[in-house]
């Protein structure tokens, strides 16, 4: 059973907490860390994207942030992208490493496995530079498929026209494309 802590519109923690699936059942706001790997290749900025396996209830064989995660009670943004770096890719990093490029709110809600899910998160988005090659990364394999680099440009475009399957808000990745200085 995953606790949350449950925080305020400003991603402040309340002293409360909550259970993961409760969070999501009543839409009560939580936090999440997520984290943009990129690389420079042939004079291009390129994103890693993670594809989600299959036997995710989820938005299933969807590509998606490179790593990410809900925030444990009493874990901090970084300690938490940190640890699910390590968990889905084998990444290690440090805290000082993680550039912010800013936080978000999502507001989400669907229904699945015919349950209604209420999303509520304050988001903080880091990105990270890391060149390492697809076949090195050692996948979380509950969790994540495959990944793949794209060019970011290419990412943005294709995602905003809907040209590959995907669960990634556009505007988090121009948040990114802006925090590392892409023109």
């Amino acid at each position: 059973m995953e606790i949350l802590d449950v925080v305020d519109k400003s991603g402040k923690p309340t002293g409360q907490t909550v259970e993961r699936e409760k969070a999501h059942e009543k839409g009560i706001m939580h936090r999440t860390s997520h984290v943009w790997l990129l690389r420079k290749k042939h004079g291009k900025v390129q994103i890693l994207l993670q594809k989600r396996c299959e036997t995710k209830e989820s938005f299933p064989g969807c590509y998606d942030i490179s790593s990410a995660g809900h925030i444990p009670a009493g874990m901090d943004f970084g300690e938490s992208a940190i640890r699910e770096l390590q968990e889905e890719l084998g990444i290690s990093a440090s805290v000082d490493e993680l550039v912010f490029c800013g936080d978000r709110i999502v507001i989400w809600d669907d229904c699945f496995s015919g349950k209604p899910f209420h999303d509520r998160q304050y988001s903080r988005v880091f990105f990270l530079w890391r060149d390492i090659d697809e076949e090195e990364f050692l996948l979380q394999k509950e969790e994540v498929d495959s990944v793949h680099w794209m060019d970011l440009d290419e990412c943005i475009a294709a995602v905003e026209k809907n040209q590959i399957r995907n669960c990634i808000y556009p505007e988090e990745l121009k948040m990114v494309k802006a925090a590392c200085g892409c023109k």
